[in-house]
């Protein structure tokens, strides 16, 4: 069965060029005027995928086609884009950037899988005809690629806007889909890892909505939305028979796994924590920041995040810091990515509000520290050999993931033996990643459930197992 499904790819020629912006305004613009929009980030992102939820008042899923097979990458568009009258997919660095010379997994080849028309936003500082060059090229450097439009950012005023515009339309036949002019302040600002989180940002969400906002009413006045819109609709049908997102019948609730999400900790991909609720596991939220006192719980997963923003107030909860290193030395199941595998360490050495370089106590379940650097320490996709089984991998097993980490582990690794061998990736150096005691395993590298199938059911079945042993909660 063919089914019409109103998408579009928003591109760029390099990250920087405006185009999470551009992706943000028209979220919020065709939220606003009464469209469900189902958002999408290609590639491993958390930051620009919370802003686009956000924007859209919809949960984001990431696609991206190192991660994903050709079914699973469809299969989880089209869940996702159900019941929504727009699917807005916002690509990654340049449209041809890819993990290789031939542009493999690049934001191009995501929009010829989805057969998705593509909107190029162009950074037009100190440019005129030349876009018109820079706009042929792309249009016609691929086959199989529909550039329906581009979206000019950053112009200086009315006359350049005029040559632009003309020369685009005289030496190319993509449309000018709208211009923006340069905007003095950024409504969301950005740092080492993007935009700056929703978390961080002003009071929360609330200051983000308003800078969203202020978006969707500069799209408004700059973008024609109506002619964007339009070329959503003019994306050819897609086949509509998506394969279930996980394998076998979704479970009953039989183990409890409890989650830390607060503002340090939010890095999740939502089709993780759906993977262990199909699996079987009631999801318990949890925070590091405050003195609410944990439930029981059957598992532990830490995701990433940012923990050198809040290390004076994490290293000042002490009783958490003690109950997480007390659970995984008597055995529970826990698992740690990233931002999580900084907190298992015994301290994290980072800069204060004011500059100076502090060094604050985390849950020491591992003998190893981490400490932030200027440069990024591990960036890109990775790719792992299981060489130590655990509750989460079989041995042998492959492992895709990502990492994007400021922060450096101060461990000789012959005190900490690894469970991953790095075929493709930094982990936390020499080739390795991964720390295993007792139940607890902890690394860098961040995983997506979908690209990973065993791993949720691994972790609801080591949790039952930590259950049994405990007999009835109290």
């Amino acid at each position: 069965m063919q089914q019409q499904i109103p998408r579009l790819v928003l591109a760029g020629l390099s990250g920087g060029t405006g185009k999470t912006i551009v992706s943000l305004a028209l979220a919020r613009a065709f939220s606003r005027r009464g469209l469900a929009v189902a958002p999408f980030k290609k590639g491993p992102d958390y930051i620009d995928a919370r802003w686009l939820a956000i924007a859209a008042g919809r949960d984001c899923s990431n696609l991206d086609p190192f991660f994903h097979t050709e079914a699973v990458l469809r299969s989880l568009f089209l869940h996702r884009a159900q019941g929504a009258d727009l699917s807005l997919v916002e690509g990654n660095r340049g449209l041809f950037d890819g993990k290789d010379a031939k542009g493999s997994c690049s934001t191009a080849e995501l929009a010829r899988r989805l057969a998705a028309p593509v909107i190029l936003t162009i950074d037009c500082t100190k440019m005129t005809r030349t876009v018109a060059a820079i706009v042929q090229g792309c249009a016609s450097f691929e086959p199989g690629l529909k550039l329906s439009g581009v979206v000019l950012n950053r112009t200086a005023g009315e006359r350049h806007r005029s040559v632009l515009r003309r020369s685009i339309e005289e030496y190319t036949d993509i449309p000018v889909l709208g211009m923006l002019p340069k905007i003095a302040v950024n409504p969301i600002p950005e740092r080492h890892m993007g935009l700056l989180s929703d978390q961080e940002f002003g009071t929360g969400v609330d200051d983000g909505n308003a800078a969203l906002n202020a978006l969707a009413e500069t799209a408004e006045q700059w973008l024609d939305l109506d002619a964007i819109l339009a070329a959503a609709h003019r994306a050819s049908p897609m086949k509509y028979a998506p394969a279930p997102l996980f394998s076998g019948a979704a479970q009953p609730p039989a183990v409890r796994i409890g989650y830390v999400h607060d503002e340090a900790f939010w890095f999740y991909y939502p089709e993780n924590l759906e993977a262990l609720r199909h699996a079987g596991a009631e999801l318990v939220r949890l925070s590091v920041l405050s003195g609410e006192p944990w439930p029981d719980v059957d598992g532990l997963y830490l995701g990433g995040g940012f923990p050198e923003m809040f290390a004076e107030r994490i290293a000042a909860n002490g009783p958490v810091l003690t109950h997480i290193r007390a659970l995984s030395r008597a055995g529970l199941p826990i698992y740690a990515e990233c931002g999580g595998f900084m907190l298992l360490c015994q301290a994290l050495e980072c800069r204060s509000a004011d500059g100076a370089m502090g060094r604050y106590a985390m849950a020491g379940v591992f003998p190893a520290s981490t400490t932030l650097c200027a440069r990024p320490q591990g960036l890109g996709y990775t790719e792992a050999v299981v060489e130590v089984a655990s509750p989460f991998f079989r041995e042998g097993e492959t492992v895709l993931g990502h990492e994007f980490h400021y922060s450096l582990c101060l461990a000789g690794q012959g005190s900490m033996p690894t469970t991953l061998r790095m075929r493709r990736g930094s982990g936390i150096g020499q080739g390795g990643d991964g720390l295993l005691y007792e139940n607890t395993f902890a690394g860098y590298t961040h995983i997506h459930a979908l690209a990973v199938p065993e791993w949720a059911p691994r972790f609801v079945a080591a949790a039952a197992q930590w259950r049994g042993s405990r007999g009835p909660r109290a």
